[in-house]
């Protein structure tokens, strides 16, 4: 994102659902007002709610855009067509400029 739109990304890598480090994204939040969670599984019930939720709670008045989640569709789908199904650069990419420009 950064080459081609003059853009910086801060990146977490959650290494755990259980217990999940919301201090470590509710500071990157506060420090760059926005936040964009992706994860293979489906939107619906998918871990992006629950941290969106945790978030919204914890830093609304920091936030500069609305949360963004790419995930899975809320869809079965034949492993034929998983790459269409799965959050890729693109998709994230598009959630990226959405959120800095919005």
């Amino acid at each position: 994102a950064m080459k081609l739109h003059n853009i910086s990304c801060e990146v977490i890598d959650l290494r755990t659902l259980l217990p999940w480090d919301a201090n470590t994204i509710i500071q990157s939040v506060k420090k760059t007002g926005r936040l964009i969670i992706t994860h293979e599984a489906p939107r619906t019930g998918g871990f992006a709610a629950e941290i969106s939720s945790t978030i919204q709670e914890e830093c609304f008045l920091s936030l500069e855009a609305p949360i963004q989640r790419v995930c899975g569709y809320d869809t079965p789908f034949p492993l034929v067509f998983e790459k269409l199904y799965m959050p890729d650069q693109l998709k994230i990419l598009e959630a990226i400029k959405d959120t800095v420009y919005y």
